[in-house]
């Protein structure tokens, strides 16, 4: 620890320089900043106050869109903040905080995003077990398990940024802290380090993504025993579920499944799994699946006529 002390503040340079792109940005990531807290919150209050609630699949949605609201604030905010700023510095501890934030709740969708799947799975492969495995307790010990493992990366993260020495150059040649512009300021060889990145984050990414690709296959490959009707429904479903899998594992693998390299769009790689992914959730869910849509007209008729 002490070896990291010549460091105490480190300089994010942001997505640009330009004065005028900086005000464009400050307005985009604002809009879209706002569109993600006000669709997964939408989506929150929904679930949490329909019958929806009791329902494997949008117990687990619920948690996805409340993942997706933490993620985005704990990057967005930030890079809003220092769009209109001159020096977008950040303390050695907060930047390690931005680490762990972004990794505990990355690694949470991921767990989330493998619960709905192998919910999927079960509704439709074994519809007859279904309400045997998919209780409601296995559902909240799995969330448990979920944000279990999700601290753990997250801490395991965290400790090994904490063994490297950082004793200058501070500019972080990115708008948030994470591990591969880190471990480009080190000042020692982290050859190994970025071993043990890609074989937590990067292994954690495409094994995940891998399964979750199976898992779908085998879904679909079972839909030729279903009604023309069922076929139609669980196809809705299980599209919007691929769709959001590949928004945020495709970002993921490319970014931490690889050797200690940086690319000139790793910036924009980023901005679209930690801003752009939560964004679009909410939308994908919502214009996809119409028994959400259904239940968001009824709350908001219930309020209305309460008023």
């Amino acid at each position: 620890m002490d070896q990291n002390n010549s460091v105490s503040v480190f300089i994010l340079l942001g997505l640009t320089q330009d004065t005028q792109r900086q005000k464009m940005v400050f307005l985009i990531f604002l809009i879209f900043y706002v569109g993600t807290i006000v669709g997964n919150m939408l989506i929150i209050v929904t679930i949490k106050y329909s019958q929806m609630h009791s329902s494997p699949m949008y117990f687990f949605l619920f948690y996805l869109s409340f993942t997706d609201t933490c993620f985005s604030t704990s990057i967005t905010p930030r890079l809003i903040v220092d769009a209109l700023s001159t020096k977008k510095m950040i303390s050695y501890n907060e930047c390690m905080t931005q680490v762990f934030a972004l990794h505990l709740f990355g690694c949470m969708e991921i767990f989330v995003l493998v619960f709905m799947a192998f919910d999927r799975y079960v509704a439709i492969c074994k519809p007859l077990q279904y309400p045997t495995i998919m209780r409601r307790q296995v559902c909240h010990i799995l969330i448990v398990l979920a944000w279990t493992g999700s601290f753990i990366h997250g801490i395991t993260q965290v400790i090994l940024l904490f063994r490297l020495p950082f004793c200058g150059p501070n500019l972080i040649d990115h708008y948030c802290c994470d591990l591969q512009p880190l471990l480009k300021l080190a000042c020692m060889d982290t050859y190994v380090t970025n071993l043990l990145f890609v074989s937590n984050s990067g292994a954690l990414c495409s094994c995940s993504f891998t399964i979750l690709m199976i898992s779908y296959i085998v879904i679909l490959h079972s839909l030729h025993n279903h009604s023309a009707e069922g076929r139609k429904k669980a196809l809705s479903t299980c599209t919007s579920h691929i769709i959001v899998v590949i928004l945020s594992f495709v970002p993921c693998i490319f970014m931490y499944a690889r050797p200690p390299t940086t690319f000139p769009m790793d910036k924009m790689v980023t901005v679209f799994y930690t801003i752009g992914t939560p964004f679009l959730n909410p939308l994908v869910y919502t214009l996809r699946n119409a028994e959400v849509k259904n239940a968001m007209r009824k709350l908001l008729d219930v309020k209305i006529i309460t008023e």
